[in-house]
Formats: C-alpha cells, sequence, structure tokens
C-alpha cells in the first residue's frame, strides 16, 4: 500500500493522473507503507535475482504488472587505483551504464510504464534532454503503448536520440531547452493526450531508488559514509535519499550516507542555493554544459535535492566542464570503467571535494554514474587524442606509435 502526496504542503492526492499538488501546486512523492516488509529480513530479498524487482515489497507497483527489461542488478565496481589516486579510503562506483538502454534511467521507467499499464493508459510521453526518452521508448514497445517524446532542438547526444526513434517512439523536436520542452508535455498531460512519465511523475522516482538499495546489497549491508551523484533533474538524489529513509526505519541499516550532488557549472542553480543556505532555488535561464544529461536549469525536484543534502549533513559543489571530461578520462584510463560526461560529474566532484577538505581521507565513498560511454561519442572523440595513421607496414606502425 501506499499513498501518493504532496512534498510541500503534505496534503494527500487523490488524482492519480495528477503531476503536480491540486492544492498548493508542489511536486508530489509516494509515501510507502512500510508493514508489508516489517517482517522480513534483508536476506529474504535475496531469494529473487538482484535487480530493481527483486525489491517489490519497496515499490508502488504491483509486481505481476511488471513491464521489465530486467533492468538494475549493476556492477558495483570497487576502484582501488582511483580511490588512491583520488585519496580517499575505499571507492566503488556503482555503474549505471549497464541497464538496458545505457542508463539509470531504466530503475525509474519499469515502475512508471507499468503504473501507466494499471491504469489502463495507451500513451505515454516524456520530455527529455536523452536517457529519458530512450529509456521511455524501450518500455514504452515492450509494454505495447504508443510513446511521444520531446527533445530540445540540438541539445540531444547522438547516442540518445538513435536510441529514441530505434525504439519507434514519436520524436518531437522543440525550439526550446528542456524545461520548455518538459511544460509542453506537461500541458499535453493535462488535456488527456498521454501519461506524463517525467520524474515529476511520483512513480519514478520509486524505482530509481533501487540503486541504494542495491548499493548496500552489495556491500553486505555495510553503508558507505557517502553517496555522490550526479544532478539535473534531481529526482535520482531524491530517490537515493527516500531509500535509505525507508530502511533505517525498519531498522536495516543504522545510518544515512551524506548525500552530495554534483552539478555543471554552467547548470547549477542547486549548488548555488545550497551555498547561500537556502532550501529552494533560482532557476538558471540559460543552462549550458557538454554534460548534457545534466544540462537542466530548472530541476523539478530540486526541492527535494536540497532536503536530501542538508538532512544527511551532504553537499553540493559544481564542476567545469573541463574537470568532467577529464574525470571522465581518468576513470576510463584508470579503471576501465566508460561512462558518459553527466556521469562523470560525480568522480569530478569526489576529486574537487577530496582537494579542498570537505572529504576526509578516511571516507568510503559510492559515487554513481549514471550512463554509458556510448551515449555520447562525439563529446568522447573530440576529447581524445587523434587517431593516428600509417602505412600498412609494420614499421610505418612502429614509427607512428613511437611518437
Amino acid at each position: 500500500m501506499h499513498t501518493v502526496k504532496c512534498f510541500e504542503c503534505g496534503a494527500d492526492v487523490e488524482d492519480e493522473f495528477a503531476d503536480a499538488c491540486p492544492r498548493c501546486g508542489g511536486i508530489l512523492t509516494i509515501e510507502m507503507d512500510l508493514d508489508a516488509a516489517s517482517g522480513m529480513r534483508p536476506a529474504d530479498l535475496r531469494k529473487k535475482p538482484i535487480g530493481v524487482w527483486r525489491y517489490a515489497p519497496f515499490l508502488p507497483v504491483d509486481e505481476r504488472n511488471a513491464i521489465s527489461l530486467l533492468e538494475g542488478g549493476t556492477p558495483l565496481y570497487h576502484c582501488k587505483a582511483l580511490g588512491k589516486k583520488a585519496g580517499v579510503k575505499s571507492l566503488h562506483v556503482k555503474y549505471e551504464g549497464a541497464n538496458p538502454t545505457g542508463s539509470f534511467k531504466d530503475r525509474g521507467m519499469t515502475v512508471g510504464v507499468s503504473r501507466a499499464l494499471e491504469l489502463g493508459c495507451k500513451t505515454v510521453g516524456c520530455a527529455s534532454t536523452g536517457n529519458t526518452s530512450a529509456s521511455l521508448a524501450a518500455y514504452a514497445a515492450k509494454g505495447d503503448l504508443k510513446c511521444v517524446v520531446l527533445l530540445p532542438n540540438g541539445k540531444v547526444a547522438a547516442g540518445k536520440l538513435a536510441q529514441a526513434m530505434f525504439y519507434g517512439a514519436k520524436v518531437v523536436m522543440v525550439d526550446g531547452n528542456f524545461d520548455d520542452a518538459l511544460n509542453v508535455v506537461k500541458t499535453l498531460s493535462r488535456e488527456g493526450e498521454l501519461y506524463l512519465l517525467n520524474s515529476i511523475n511520483p512513480y519514478r522516482p520509486e524505482g530509481q531508488k533501487t540503486v541504494a538499495f542495491e548499493i548496500v546489497d552489495q556491500l553486505d549491508f555495510d553503508v558507505p559514509d557517502r553517496v555522490i551523484l550526479p544532478v539535473g533533474n534531481a529526482a535520482n538524489i531524491w530517490a537515493v535519499y527516500k531509500a535509505f529513509k525507508e530502511w533505517k526505519a525498519l531498522g536495516w541499516v543504522d545510518k544515512v550516507p551524506k548525500l552530495t550532488g554534483i552539478q555543471a557549472a554552467g547548470s547549477a542553480p542547486i549548488v548555488r542555493a545550497f551555498q547561500a543556505g537556502k532550501r529552494d532555488f533560482v532557476p538558471e535561464e540559460h543552462p549550458e554544459t557538454v554534460a548534457t544529461a545534466i544540462r537542466i536549469g530548472n530541476p523539478a525536484s530540486g526541492k527535494k535535492a536540497l532536503q536530501a543534502i542538508y538532512d544527511t549533513n551532504g553537499y553540493a559543489e559544481s564542476v567545469t566542464d573541463e574537470e568532467i571530461v577529464a574525470a571522465q578520462k581518468l576513470l576510463g584510463r584508470t579503471e576501465g570503467v566508460g561512462v558518459e560526461p553527466a556521469s562523470a560529474a560525480s568522480v569530478a566532484g569526489l576529486l574537487k571535494l577530496v582537494d579542498t577538505g570537505v572529504i576526509s581521507k578516511d571516507e568510503r565513498v559510492v559515487c554513481i554514474c549514471t550512463g554509458n560511454v556510448l551515449k555520447d561519442p562525439d563529446t568522447v572523440m573530440r576529447s581524445c587524442e587523434e587517431i593516428l595513421k600509417a602505412k600498412p607496414t609494420a614499421e610505418d606502425v612502429k614509427r607512428v606509435i613511437a611518437k
């Protein structure tokens, strides 16, 4: 059992299609009834394979209705070499690029699309900087639903655009940024044209919170000191916070890690709010960053993110595009883990915050890396060394590689 509630005023929301509180316009969240899990032990979960639906007792959708592509169960890499370079006691990277469509969005989408089918919807839709559209298109195809995605014109990486097109979505390029596209899709939803599956839909973050469950599960319930996440629309850091709070309420974990959100310097409204000690933020009108997945100026879950950071004694920091690309290459060339630029923001944030003393050297840290390197191949190619050219002889190949 669960209740949809307003994050702002606390009111119960009975409209199953609402994307905001009808009383105050606030963003929505879900309050889970944990009684169903109160008689369980953590080991009971392991009767199922690791993945999102291992944690069905904590999800607001009937597992029998699940539309799944076997999402979740992503690797948690113990990055010893990178941890040594960063200067922390222990570093793990949770690699969400191993999900079916290559990003963490699949966790939320399996729950969101399953909910759409429970409600009898025929068409789903979203605004996206890329990963959401790719994921929704795939899960809509699996669920035999029509799909409409709105993308900011010229601002979506090729790998993500190709996925949305490939899975059969109707792709619409909007002459504006992500926030403009989201406003349009919200209007379409309220007119009954589609079921909105951006993260303002409260069911999406419920699936995304399973990344936190998995981290703890994979660490055999030894909770890390800090979890660092890239922040774009900000639902993921809230989801992780919510997951830890639920398991702490059950007594399954004894603490909640310090949640640390990293934004790109050209798109950092939450960081500015945190630096000013505020629990609300002023949107960035013209967000710009090479990390297209977090190029969002008005994060829908921004207030939730700030609560997650403040309540866990966490932190918010921004990193430059140069720092992001350098961290992306460092992760790949030190640990063999390939992530898209936005994902590397968490690693760039780690390096910066250790250097400034915010993160102490004896901390055990998990960086969540949200998407696969092949999501944005053009940026990767631009940041790497030039391709060498040689004649088809061993002598000439030896000549060029010796330079």
